[in-house]
């Protein structure tokens, strides 16, 4: 048993060696980075390109979920706390959710749909919910990457849509992977979901790993041009867990089963003796490569680039046939091998059918029996114009439960223009007298502009005058209005 699990694992280990090669010629690199790492010791199994700069895609929501459960370990929200979607994550760009601004979602239900949909829309709602804002949230993003010694990340945003400054490294991964199963052991099952129910909606998860690989039990998976096909993976064996990083891979496919072939070599050595992970040395590579000519340019499927298909769910017709069979998860065959499925699909190349997951239930609106408040963000400032349009002034019904309001960006520029409107409604409601004399009160705003004409009766002149200008008072103390409402804004 023992040299057939060894042959097994060197055909493995060949079988990676090549697509890799493959790999690296698709996307144009000589390596892409991986790393293996065991979780309890913190030692590299094997690391290439490990500290080398790249960009994370939807790896990120691991760290947008490790500064959701700190905020909830602190006491500054909790997992029922409802989170207020706004204007700018309604129209962020998919993978999302779709829920229109205003929709309410507690932080639980919403950390399920970053890591199974990989929601961008929900991340963006997470971030303001808890911190009042995408920016004050990426800064203790960053905060926290720091404190951990992710030593080549920086954050820009909760989802990982592309963006040059928000980088990171398969290093800085494992180290955000270990610290989110040691701090926050309690919350492991998040990682391992394999679909979710909204409604009649079944929602499943792009982790290819699971129910493929014997012991896999979750964490995430990420997708942008510019990074190619990422995963940040777990699985445990014989009471020892391993943590897998690949980046860059050209295809689902290939990422799973790179990642497939390196669990099998971490779990085949040993700890002893080996480099941790803050002892791994930099690549001295200063930039992130930007794979979006070589992952999704002229001459490639996007059908054959796509997110692993093929889950099963239960409750389907056919449930082990969930897929389209003439669609791009057609490389999903229903044979499997007497042994280890794994194995099988490392010399076969056939990753083969999932198990049938039973779907977790999610829901959108409060929590029953929840009295607290609602969280959104501070200011709503969406600056896509077309965004602005239908959304307009209004403030959503669901924050005003919220201190800070949000203030729509759009609304002083449109206040400018309406005061001259507000004026005469301000001026009827200083009582009768102000309304028995319309005509005056364009004479006196006309004696303003010439001065001349008015020379005879200075001292009557100064009378009326005086009616206009207490009539003009309440608009000073109206125009202070913008800043009493920016003042919450400052203070959190």
């Amino acid at each position: 048993m023992k040299l057939f699990r060894t042959r097994a694992t060197f055909g493995a280990l060949s079988l990676f060696t090549g697509a890799a090669a493959l790999a690296a010629s698709v996307c144009g690199v000589q390596a892409a980075p991986t790393l293996v790492v065991d979780v309890s010791s913190g030692a590299v199994l094997h690391a290439e390109e490990a500290t080398r700069p790249w960009y994370p895609a939807s790896l990120t929501k691991l760290m947008t979920v490790y500064v959701a459960l700190r905020a909830v370990h602190e006491g500054r929200v909790s997992l029922q706390t409802p989170l207020v979607v706004s204007n700018r994550a309604a129209r962020m760009a998919p993978s999302k959710m779709g829920f229109k601004s205003g929709t309410e979602v507690t932080l639980e239900n919403a950390l399920k749909m970053i890591m199974v949909k990989s929601a961008n829309d929900v991340s963006v709602t997470i971030a303001e919910g808890v911190a009042g804002s995408v920016e004050k949230f990426s800064a203790e993003m960053n905060q926290v990457a720091s404190a951990l010694g992710m030593r080549q990340s920086h954050f820009v945003n909760p989802n990982g849509l592309h963006h040059d400054a928000h980088v990171s490294s398969a290093q800085d991964m494992a180290v955000l992977a270990r610290a989110l199963l040691i701090h926050f052991p309690q919350h492991q099952t998040l990682y391992g979901i394999g679909a979710l129910k909204l409604g009649t909606k079944i929602i499943p998860t792009h982790n290819g790993l699971l129910g493929r690989y014997p012991g896999a039990d979750g964490m995430k998976t990420g997708f942008v041009c510019a990074s190619g096909f990422n995963v940040v993976a777990s699985a445990t064996r014989g009471g020892r867990r391993i943590i897998t990083v690949v980046m860059g891979s050209p295809n689902a496919k290939t990422r799973t089963l790179k990642a497939m072939s390196l669990f099998e070599q971490g779990f085949a050595v040993s700890n002893f003796g080996r480099t941790t992970l803050a002892q791994l040395p930099p690549s001295g590579v200063a930039e992130a490569p930007n794979m979006r000519s070589q992952i999704c340019g002229p001459g490639r499927n996007r059908d054959s680039i796509g997110e692993d298909f093929g889950v099963s769910v239960a409750g389907l017709q056919n449930p082990g046939t969930n897929f389209d069979e003439g669609g791009p998860a057609a490389f999903f065959q229903q044979q499997r091998m007497a042994t280890s499925p794994a194995l099988a699909a490392l010399a076969t190349g056939d990753l083969g059918p999932r198990p049938v997951f039973d779907p977790v239930p999610i829901y959108i609106g409060r929590a029953p029996g929840w009295a607290g408040s609602a969280r959104a963000a501070l200011t709503d400032d969406a600056s896509d114009a077309a965004a602005t349009k239908p959304a307009g002034g209004r403030t959503h019904p669901a924050t005003q439960a919220n201190p800070h309001k949000p203030l729509p960006v759009a609304k002083p520029k449109a206040a400018e223009k309406k005061q001259q409107a507000a004026k005469p409604a301000a001026k009827k409601q200083q009582g009768a007298k102000a309304t028995q004399k319309p005509t005056q009160k364009p004479a006196a705003k006309a004696a303003q502009k010439p001065a001349p004409k008015p020379a005879p009766k200075p001292a009557a002149k100064a009378k009326t005058d005086q009616k206009p200008k207490a009539a003009q008072k309440p608009a000073p103390k109206a125009a202070p209005k913008p800043q009493a409402s920016a003042t919450p804004s400052a203070v959190q």
